[in-house]
């Protein structure tokens, strides 16, 4: 069964294209949607990459996350009419393991999506992120509705009053990156088509890549084949940090001894020494 790779770049060809030719298998199709705005012409791609049409100028926390990966997913599901899964990357990951080994691992996973979620909430095994859609965001709008969006919360906040989720979603969130099924994908494309609300509301959360995929998932007929782990290894450099550490040499013995299929981030020149180890692991 074919498995399909969304990569999500905006700068590094040569980095961008190192994990495309890592990646090349017959049994693999690899698309990439180049951020608009980013530094990476088309030209300059891998061959053996499909690009995605619809490019959007990609701003961090803003809905422009969610609205490039949905026309990704769009162009791959009209364009592959059969696969397994659909793996969402960033250009700054790294294959752990040989191709041959990342096919046995996906297989043994099939009929799971793969999913980083926690409900949101205070509770215990909750994740206290409410605030990132109980207000208005809009950073990246015109100074007219920023001022808007900014008199509403003020507003808000004086009479006590919050944003709900539409149609009576439970919120979920988690990382941005995730394996999701063919079906699983076509099920999220055929409910924004149905419920055209759902993108006006998420238009206005904060970092809504980081919920948008896991509360329509989690509430969904595919919750119960939801596995909450996306096999990615990440490090964060403190608690509440807006990005992750970029991983070098000295995180090779965690990262060989985690469960997981990629690592990220990457940079090729901090993260060359590290390189040269990742490529003997993934060897073998």
């Amino acid at each position: 069964m074919k498995q399909v790779f969304l990569i999500a770049a905006h700068k590094d060809p040569a980095q961008l294209n190192a994990l495309v030719e890592r990646l090349r298998d017959e049994d693999f199709l690899i698309y990439v949607h180049l951020d608009a705005k980013g530094a990476i012409q088309p030209a300059e791609v891998h061959p053996g990459a499909r690009l995605v049409g619809q490019r959007v100028a990609v701003h961090w926390g803003c809905f422009s996350q969610v609205e490039a990966t949905l026309n990704s997913l769009a162009q791959i599901v009209a364009e592959v009419p059969e696969f397994d899964k659909l793996l969402f990357l960033s250009a700054q990951d790294f294959p752990l393991l040989s191709n041959a080994a990342l096919k046995s691992a996906l297989a043994a996973l099939r009929g799971h999506e793969l999913l980083d979620t926690a409900p949101i909430g205070r509770g215990p095994g909750q994740w206290a992120a409410a605030y990132r859609y109980q207000y208005f965001y809009r950073p990246d709008a015109g100074p007219a509705l920023r001022l808007a969006c900014s008199l509403a919360n003020r507003a808000m906040r004086a009479c006590g009053l919050t944003r709900r989720m539409p149609n009576g979603l439970q919120p979920h969130g988690g990382s941005s990156w995730w394996a999701l099924s063919r079906d699983c994908v076509r099920d999220v494309l055929a409910r924004i088509r149905r419920e055209p609300g759902l993108l006006r509301f998420f238009r206005s959360v904060s970092c809504a890549d980081e919920l948008f995929f896991q509360t329509l998932v989690m509430n969904s007929r595919f919750r119960e084949r939801v596995l909450s782990e996306n096999f990615r290894y990440v490090q964060w450099p403190q608690r509440g940090a807006r990005n992750p550490k970029i991983l070098d040499e000295h995180d090779f013995e965690r990262i060989a001894a985690s469960n997981a299929h990629f690592c990220r981030k990457i940079d090729s020149r901090t993260s060359a020494a590290l390189l040269q180890r990742l490529e003997a692991l993934r060897a073998g």
